[in-house]
């Protein structure tokens, strides 16, 4: 059977993010063995939903595994998957679609990791640390129980661990500094919790954290790196796509 593999990503103008999905998309390709592996975006510029399928399918698959690539449950990943199941009829090929990559250890391990390399050689046991998680924020309540989650896991290793969002929920970047102000931390560390180095990471955060940092005046603050084509979210990408390929095998024959 020939099996392919399609990530869709929400899109971004940025060659930073295409760079890390061609990257995550040979890594998947050869880890899960798949005849094709590619991406494509939900929105801002193309391929598109329809020109990755498309491509996907070109070279006759059997099998199409379809990651919606987001952080969060949500809109998003309702228009993905809608968006590329009314091409299910136009083809032979099997479509299966995985989960999103919330609500999974995973994210939890990675935020950690991006934490440890932050403090590095700072010396301040974990004990003493407070953790900022920055994330996009959303509409769709999901998207909140996902931060939450990552910040639940990572609290019993911190003296404190709040979050924030840069857009369309509260508490916003400002009201986020400012409450870890008030806790009097001896180190902050920031964590920049988005897949990709995007036109978020890469200026819109700066806009509204540094004016908040130079107000706070906190002793210290780290930034971590965002989460990008680690080897952890290539695992996590093959597990998701083993969990929908492994029961659509035991579903019994029409």
């Amino acid at each position: 059977m020939k099996r392919g593999l399609l990530i869709i990503d929400r899109g971004s103008r940025e060659q930073e993010v295409r760079d890390e999905l061609d990257d995550i998309s040979a890594r998947v390709r050869q880890g899960g063995g798949y005849q094709y592996c590619g991406y494509c975006f939900l929105e801002v510029l193309p391929p598109f939903i329809k020109e990755g399928v498309a491509k996907s399918l070109k070279d006759g698959l059997d099998q199409l595994t379809i990651v919606p690539y987001f952080l969060y449950p949500g809109r998003k990943v309702k228009a993905a998957v809608t968006d590329v199941m009314r091409l299910q009829s136009s083809t032979r090929a099997k479509f299966l679609v995985t989960r999103p990559m919330s609500m999974h250890k995973t994210m939890i391990d990675l935020v950690n990791r991006r934490i440890a390399a932050a403090l590095d050689g700072d010396g301040t046991p974990e004990g003493e640390v407070d953790v900022l998680i920055v994330g996009h924020g959303s509409k769709d309540p999901n998207a909140r129980m996902a931060i939450e989650y990552v910040a639940g896991g990572l609290r019993p290793r911190y003296r404190n661990v709040s979050y924030c969002f840069l857009e369309m929920e509260k508490p916003d970047i400002a009201q986020g500094i400012e409450a870890c102000r008030r806790d009097g931390p001896r180190v902050l560390v920031v964590v920049f919790y988005f897949l990709h180095e995007g036109a978020h990471v890469k200026r819109d955060i700066y806009e509204d954290l540094n004016p908040a940092l130079e107000k706070a005046g906190l002793a210290k603050v780290l930034i971590t790196k965002h989460i990008g084509a680690d080897a952890m979210m290539v695992d996590l990408v093959l597990e998701r796509a083993m969990e929908v390929e492994n029961a659509n095998k035991k579903r019994p024959v029409d």
